[in-house]
């Protein structure tokens, strides 16, 4: 009988340990696919953090363009006040011409 129990006990043993070596791959991937997922994300924290520095570097450009933006619709907002003037100042020389035009008549 004891070598009965003694082979079942053997093989019980092999069982376990067929089963811990299983357990022991499967973890082993776990921890090799979340160090390629960890990788991962490095790379994609270094990605977000090389668009802000980007993103910081144009923010000056961005305000300058603004200034300019502002800058150039003064200008035409002055530009619109001397057309008027023009336009009023070419009348009154119509107007002069006429009556110039009138008094030699």
């Amino acid at each position: 009988m004891t070598s009965a129990s003694s082979s079942s006990a053997r093989s019980l043993f092999a069982e376990s340990k067929q089963r811990l070596a299983e357990r022991v791959q499967v973890n082993m991937n776990n921890i090799a696919s979340l160090a390629r997922q960890i990788q991962r994300g490095s790379k994609s924290n270094e990605l977000l953090m090389k668009a802000a520095r980007d993103t910081a570097c144009t923010e000056p450009l961005m305000e300058s363009t603004e200034q300019n933006l502002k800058k150039m619709q003064l200008i035409s907002v002055h530009i619109g006040y001397q057309l008027e003037s023009i336009q009023k100042s070419a009348e009154l020389i119509n107007e002069i011409n006429d009556h110039v035009a009138g008094l030699h008549r």
